[in-house]
């Protein structure tokens, strides 16, 4: 009934530092392995995290097209993550009828 499995899942995320393009991308690991599970998942490990692709884009801003230049970045991030799942395989559960009272 309760079973492992190991499995590989590719997210991506972005933001505005490289903190919240990593946490944009790891919250998105649950969403990808339930999309390719029927199982009712009890707990997700990840095992190992490989960076596919990081780019940075910078581009400079000026407050009314003159003045006080700065320079934003924004960050994407692709990564290849293995996970270690726990999961329910509910095929597996044997469910008892009773009759109805009406």
């Amino acid at each position: 009934m309760k079973e492992h499995f190991q499995s590989k899942v590719i997210v991506s995320g972005m933001g505005d530092s490289k903190a919240k393009a990593f946490a944009d991308a790891l919250s998105q690991v649950q969403r990808a392995v339930m999309a390719g599970s029927q199982k009712i998942l009890l707990r997700i490990e990840p095992q190992d995290v490989v960076v596919l692709m990081a780019e940075e884009s910078q581009r400079k801003e000026r407050f009314l097209f003159l003045f006080l230049p700065r320079i934003r970045s924004h960050y994407k991030v692709q990564l290849e993550v293995i996970v270690s799942v726990t999961a329910i395989d509910i095929d597996q559960v044997s469910f008892t009828t009773h009759p109805s009272k009406s």
